[in-house]
């Protein structure tokens, strides 16, 4: 039997709840330029009322596009060519895939009886409007009251997402909205018409770990209390153990395994739905325990870098009309060394001061207090005390790896140019040298020489952050500080850049400041880990230590939060929530 029907099957039988919408066999095209892209092939499944199919995938598998199909939400290139969405009503199914894009019926189950919250609450928001009036517009299109009823029950939503003084909040704009604060409101919206069914596009993604958590234990509260059928898409397996009901795995436009939660988790079949889940039960473990070549906790060595009182205030001076500002304290007496061949981890909440200390260390940013000494190959350099050119010498042997590996790389410039470009800048090499070299990292990175002529766009997400390494290393630095340099990949990539930063950095004796918000790496990458809260460093201590043992409050509140990837043992259910 074709592996399609048997793993229908699975998640029929294993389900409970009315069926309010079923995709049958929904297949849609992309007309590209020159070709036409088949984006998904054939995809079926159920949404029950009441619980949660998970829709798992890495980047470009068809998740979000499959969703966003279930609206009639696609560019105008793309279209729906075979198949059929059935969304169950009073006087029969309705075939959303019949429906056209201005239709009346259409939108009114668009924001009214399908409520959909996206990726990234920012770019979804209007940042010219209010958080409220944008939420009263859509209770106005859905619901039948006037304005002055419409306030009052964006401000009964507001609270109901937990926003707090929901009576003031409802005249903020979204620039003066945490990013945690925005996806609430973005959930608010999404429930405003009471929808049957909610669609979550990677809700959490851009969230660090303890928000994540609230916001995913919000969505389901709200979900078993309005009774919705919910469609969540990530490509987070931890996310899907401790929230789905049923999931269905899309790789390359196809759904290639679907069941219960558990059945997917203890049982799967399909090598994609294997290899996915070892990638992620694969961070759960300390690379670096068994590692020989890792140093000493204890170590007594000379470091290679040491932070003493490192502070960075904000608004310490004088308001701009001669009163006293209120300062902000992003870094707060921050001290620690880092040792030569060490991976030393820096985790916290968004606002926690991780991303400013690795500026004030670069001196990108300038620190309001404390030192930062380098011990180089000769005498140890004061690098808060160096002038611009003397930076540059610096700034050869510390090297950024950059979050977004979208962003940080030049789409006008060949691999060549980017990779080149410290040795051009810094006048190392130029010519056949400089081609010798840019070659020479290529293939330290697991890239192939011939990619040194092709331009950014015509890269993967895990190729262009390889590519970002090379650039990082071209100059043979002693330590990289990476900032989030595996937030943007799926998990598989992830673990084929962290094995690969180990395996070079076990060639090249590198040192690591690796900042993440997400524990499995830090735990699976790093050999201490420094935890930071409100710009202090509340906790160091190994690892393992603090992954397995934490000793303050707020990291256990940080631990307990992280997803486990077993729904059968679901952490964010029994977290430690922690209150200043």
């Amino acid at each position: 039997m074709p592996m399609q029907a048997v793993t229908t099957e699975r998640l029929s039988d294993g389900a409970e709840g009315d069926v309010v919408l079923r995709v049958d066999d929904l297949s849609l095209d992309f007309r590209l330029r020159t070709q036409i892209l088949h984006a998904v092939r054939n995809v079926s499944f159920e949404l029950r009322r009441g619980q949660t199919l998970c829709l798992v995938g890495e980047s470009g598998s068809g998740k979000s596009v499959t969703a966003r199909a279930l609206l009639h939400i696609l560019d105008k290139n793309g279209a729906i060519t075979t198949g059929r969405i059935l969304l169950a009503g009073k006087h029969g199914d309705i075939d959303i895939a019949t429906l056209t894009e201005r239709s009346p019926e259409l939108l009114k189950i668009r924001g009214g009886r399908i409520g959909l919250i996206f990726q990234e609450p920012m770019s979804s928001l209007s940042p010219v409007h209010t958080i409220g009036s944008q939420i009263v517009e859509a209770l106005l299109l859905h619901r039948r009251m006037d304005k002055k009823q419409a306030r009052a029950e964006t401000i009964e939503l507001l609270r109901q997402v937990e926003i707090p003084n929901p009576d003031k909040m409802i005249d903020r704009y979204t620039f003066e909205f945490s990013g945690g604060m925005r996806q609430r409101a973005m959930i608010a919206m999404a429930l405003a018409a009471d929808p049957e069914i909610l669609i979550a596009d990677e809700p959490t993604t851009a969230l660090d770990v303890t928000t994540q958590a609230e916001i995913l234990d919000l969505i389901k509260r709200l979900q078993v209390s309005r009774g919705m059928a919910m469609l969540l898409i990530t490509h987070d397996m931890g996310v899907v153990a401790e929230v789905a009901d049923a999931v269905a795995v899309m790789r390359y436009g196809r759904i290639v395994e679907a069941g219960s939660a558990d059945d997917i988790f203890h049982d799967a079949r399909h090598p994609y739905t294997q290899r996915l889940l070892k990638s992620t039960v694969k961070l759960e473990q300390n690379q670096r325990a068994d590692d020989q070549s890792a140093p000493d906790a204890g170590s007594t060595r000379q470091p290679v870098l040491s932070v003493r009182h490192l502070s960075k205030l904000y608004g310490a001076s004088t308001g701009w009309f001669g009163g006293h500002g209120h300062a902000i304290k992003a870094v707060d007496d921050v001290s620690f060394d880092l040792y030569p061949g060490e991976n030393l981890g820096i985790v916290g909440e968004s606002g926690s001061g991780k991303t400013t200390l690795g500026r004030l260390i670069l001196r990108t940013v300038e620190p309001s207090a404390g030192q930062v000494t380098y011990f180089g190959k000769g005498e140890p350099v004061e690098v808060t005390g160096l002038n611009k050119r003397q930076l540059k010498g610096f700034h050869r042997d510390v090297r950024l790896v950059f979050q977004d590996p979208f962003a940080s790389l030049n789409p006008r410039m060949t691999v060549k140019e980017i990779i080149g470009d410290p040795l051009i800048v810094s006048d190392t090499m130029r010519g056949a040298a400089l081609e010798s070299r840019v070659i020479e990292l290529l293939e330290l990175v697991g890239l192939d020489a011939m990619a040194m002529e092709r331009y950014p766009h015509a890269f993967s997400g895990g190729q262009r952050q390889r590519i970002g390494i090379a650039r990082a290393l071209a100059l043979d630095p002693k330590i990289i500080i990476a900032d989030e340099a595996t937030a943007a990949l799926d998990v598989s990539i992830r673990a084929q850049i962290l094995d690969l930063l180990l395996e070079i950095q076990k060639r090249l004796d590198l040192s690591f400041i690796f900042i993440s918000h997400d524990i499995s790496v830090v735990r699976y990458f790093c050999d201490r880990v420094a935890v930071m809260h409100r710009g202090k460093l509340v906790e160091m201590g190994t690892a393992e230590q603090i992954c397995t043992y934490p000793q303050q409050p707020y990291t256990k509140s940080l631990i307990s939060a992280v997803p486990n990837p077993d729904p059968r043992h679901k952490r964010m259910m029994h977290r430690t929530r922690f209150t200043a």
